[in-house]
């Protein structure tokens, strides 16, 4: 939506500096000229550059809910590399050029296919062609089971000021399907008040698609419930924290989380050796 406007806002400048200089030009010559054209040839070249920076180099988010604690907070402000994953025009989202591929545990910030209007983000766990399998608050890929290691407890305030508790574990997944691949490992939560799911349920990834999953799985919308990620939806990889405003609905208060600042948001490498 920011995208539209600003693209209109630069055509409306566009428009009057011709107009201006080709139409009428007397109005360009007027001492002082004319006040619209003197805000259009200010802000022209600003709207531009914000525009380009913002369709292909990053584009900022805000965190609005809970479901990638504890690696993403409530009113985090994060960076998104926009040509992480190839070159797309801006707004028609037409792909241009191949730069990378998504792989598993990246952090994906997409349009909700249900709604391209909303922005989703998510991690990413299933590749085209996967076959992803969730039973009992455990996560199978191709059979293999992603194993969590208990880190201790956990506590947040949730968008509607709700103390939540849960418990902290680390995972590691494999990046890709190749021979050598490696593995990064990841925090995701569990919540005290959840239920295990006794019935397994599986998906098989299509070409072109992704399976996408929240850190926070007890309390996130994601590929379990609304489907399959289009490739073409993606918007790009979140990968920095340039600001972090607390949760306003915190009973404990608000404001700036320095300690938040500067966070880089990627999966770690799992050391060579590692289980």
């Amino acid at each position: 939506m920011f995208e539209k406007v600003l693209f209109g806002l630069i055509v409306v400048c566009g428009v009057v500096i011709l107009t201006c200089r080709y139409v009428f030009p007397q109005l360009a010559k007027r001492e002082p000229e004319p006040w619209y054209l003197d805000y259009a040839r200010s802000f022209f070249p600003v709207l531009v550059l914000v525009f380009m920076l913002r369709g292909f180099v990053a584009e900022p988010f805000r965190i609005p809910s809970g479901s990638m604690y504890p690696t993403l907070e409530i009113g985090d402000f994060i960076l998104v590399n926009k040509y992480a994953y190839g070159i797309k025009l801006p707004i028609l989202h037409t792909h241009l050029m191949d730069v990378g591929e998504p792989k598993r545990g990246d952090i994906v910030v997409f349009r909700y296919p249900r709604d391209p209007r909303q922005n989703y983000i998510k991690r990413l766990i299933g590749l085209p062609g996967d076959t992803v399998e969730y039973f009992q608050n455990t996560v199978y890929v191709n059979g293999q089971k992603i194993n969590a290691a208990q880190l201790g407890e956990y506590e947040y305030i949730d968008q509607n000021g709700k103390r939540v508790k849960g418990t902290e574990f680390e995972q590691a997944i494999a990046v890709d399907n190749s021979a050598t691949a490696s593995q990064v490992k990841f925090k995701t939560l569990k919540l005290h008040n959840s239920r295990s799911l006794n019935t397994p349920l599986a998906w098989k990834v299509p070409e072109g698609q992704y399976f996408m999953m929240g850190d926070n799985r007890d309390s996130s919308a994601d590929s379990r419930s609304w489907g399959f990620l289009p490739e073409e939806n993606i918007v790009g990889k979140a990968f920095f924290v340039w600001m972090s405003w607390g949760n306003e609905d915190n009973p404990d208060g608000g404001g700036f989380d320095f300690e938040r600042i500067g966070t880089r948001i990627q999966a770690e490498p799992l050391s060579a050796g590692a289980e």
